[in-house]
């Protein structure tokens, strides 16, 4: 089965978890470490032959016009995070469509071409913000990969209990790539992706995405460039997080080489025949 893997292209310092310690008017004032890791990414990518679609901030694609070149030059989807990484459902719908339509100005700009999907920082279209869905139709885009259908097991940014969990036409044009949950035990668990990737054993990894495979579900994997930089500085979140955010950095490279190679992915615009 063709399953989609996807990269969230933003820098260490932008994710939500630690956004009570670095503000956005401090972003500049980071080390920027975008292009050597999400670099990296690519070269694994070019080595297993895969493609993949890359959901690039605006912020990154405004400061790296050059990355964003070189990912749509080798083959793979460049499609759009948004701007600057506000969840959606802190945003009015007017700040929304303004923050995703600058976003797709700049990366459409930087290519030349049309921009299909969408992911929200966070998954953060959920039961409270399912109105967006229709602010990303408007702006002309084919797909959202945005929606998370269960209930997260370690915070609480995101969530859409109940919602499908296999891709599914989520209005008349517009398709949803759900993230990828296994149904075990009764219970709905995530897998594939980001730091599930990082914390599980491979070998359950394996056994969930093909699991998902066996149903007839395509499967959705999602990392970021920041997941295979073991040397990015460190930010002093709480323990926790800090946990969450550094355990296994080390190792998502070589999990995603051994993905690739073992399970056939695509870019999610050709999983979904668009």
């Amino acid at each position: 089965m063709l399953n989609a893997l996807t990269v969230d292209v933003e820098e260490y310092f932008q994710v939500h978890a630690f956004e009570e310690v670095v503000g956005r008017e401090n972003w500049e004032n980071y080390e920027s470490r975008v292009e050597a890791s999400t670099s990296r990414i690519l070269d694994i990518l070019a080595e297993t032959g895969t493609r993949a679609s890359f959901f690039i901030l605006g912020w990154i694609a405004e400061r790296h016009p050059i990355l964003v070149r070189r990912i749509r030059d080798a083959g793979h989807e460049v499609a759009t995070h948004g701007y600057g990484h506000w969840l959606v459902y802190r945003q009015t719908p007017d700040q929304f469509r303004s923050d995703l339509q600058r976003s797709l100005d700049i990366i459409q700009d930087i290519t030349g071409e049309k921009v299909l999907g969408f992911r929200a920082p966070s998954f953060s279209i959920t039961k409270h913000s399912l109105w967006a869905v229709d602010v990303v139709q408007e702006c002309g885009l084919r797909y959202d990969s945005s929606i998370y259908p269960a209930r997260p097991l370690v915070h609480n940014r995101y969530g859409f209990p109940g919602a499908p969990c296999a891709p599914y036409l989520i209005r008349p044009g517009l398709w949803e790539f759900p993230m990828t949950i296994v149904h075990w035990l009764g219970r709905d668990f995530p897998i594939g992706g980001g730091g599930w990737l990082r914390h599980y054993p491979y070998a359950l990894t394996r056994w969930g995405l093909r699991k998902v495979n066996a149903e007839g579900r395509p499967a959705i994997v999602y990392l970021h460039p920041w997941e295979v930089d073991p040397e990015q500085p460190r930010i002093n979140g709480s323990l926790w997080r800090q946990f969450l955010h550094y355990h296994n950095l080390d190792k998502t490279g070589e999990r995603i080489r051994t993905l690739c190679r073992e399970f056939y992915f695509a870019p999610v615009r050709e999983v979904l025949g668009l």
